[in-house]
């Protein structure tokens, strides 16, 4: 069995400020953070004696989960279990990162996001410059405002080729064609993000393949589907593994999207899909043209 686990624990503090985000600057409790610390620690024994199962895991914390050390320790952990095929974390980098040496680099990865305003871009790509010297996998990304276009140009002009920037949709804008152009040219692949997908009855791997976990243990089939389908801590998440369609009209983040079947992008993720890289970075030139008239059409699903 192969199974992605999205775990997110109580954990909701972020050391940025993003006008955007809920959580910006937002301070845990002691009591809090030792709980969270507690549910990771119950997390990860889990994960360590499920050996029949092929897990992949991605750690998608409301607030930043690298400046507190359990997850690092997570993270390391996990990475040399041998039924571990990855394990990543949404992280902002601000925290530093060579404590990734100390993991096994063929199943650890990152999903860094840059925030202008929130850092420097040179203290950002010196991040970035540490976790390509040891070999680590990671995606970078950014929030396609329109006041952050030319921060994200040279972030892109200054990441080698290799490494593969995404672009999420500003939540609630609507971009035009020469916007979404713009924001095109830097990832091929934002008109995935750029508009809803209607995904009511579509076929998706949530709560068949993939689940999403809470710090008490809670399974539900994704992080936007609120019923309970089982805890991981009883065991009654095995039977509750079916296919499923979604019940929700849209689905509009990257984390339940990737996962809808008429989309393939497991596919075009083969490899990287917890960590955002696609199968073949950068994409050939027949694939690029593809895309890009892909992106030009939409792709909202009908």
């Amino acid at each position: 069995m192969n199974l992605s686990v999205l775990y997110r624990g109580p954990l909701a503090s972020c050391n940025y400020d993003c006008p955007y985000c809920p959580f910006a600057k937002r301070h845990d409790p002691p009591d809090l953070l030792r709980e969270d610390r507690a549910a990771l620690e119950r997390f990860t024994t889990w994960a360590a004696d499920t050996t029949d199962v092929n897990l992949s895991i991605l750690f998608t914390p409301w607030g930043e989960g690298l400046t507190r050390g359990w997850y690092r320790d997570a993270v390391v952990t996990l990475s040399h279990l041998p039924h571990v095929d990855r394990v990543a974390i949404q992280t902002n980098l601000a925290a530093r990162v060579d404590w990734l040496a100390e993991a096994d680099l063929t199943s650890a990865a990152l999903w860094a996001t840059y925030h202008p305003g929130q850092v420097t871009r040179e203290r950002f790509l010196a991040r970035c410059d540490t976790l390509l010297r040891t070999g680590v996998r990671f995606s970078v990304g950014v929030v396609g405002f329109p006041e952050h276009l030319a921060e994200a140009r040279a972030l892109r002009d200054a990441l080698p080729p290799s490494v593969y920037l995404w672009v999420n949709a500003a939540e609630g804008k609507r971009y035009t064609p020469s916007e979404e152009s713009e924001w095109t040219t830097l990832d091929p692949l934002f008109g995935y993000s750029v508009r809803p997908h209607v995904s009511l009855d579509r076929p998706c791997h949530a709560g068949e393949t993939a689940i999403s976990v809470d710090g008490d243990g809670t399974v539900r089939r994704c992080h936007f589907i609120k019923e309970k389908i089982g805890s991981l801590y009883d065991g009654s998440w095995r039977a509750a593994l079916q296919p499923r369609p979604c019940v929700n009209s849209i689905c509009d983040c990257h984390i339940g999207y990737v996962h809808l079947k008429p989309l393939g992008l497991r596919d075009v993720f083969a490899g990287g899909v917890l960590e955002r890289i696609p199968a073949v970075w950068p994409l050939p030139d027949e694939a690029l043209s593809k895309r890009v008239g892909f992106v030009g059409l939409g792709t909202t699903l009908t």
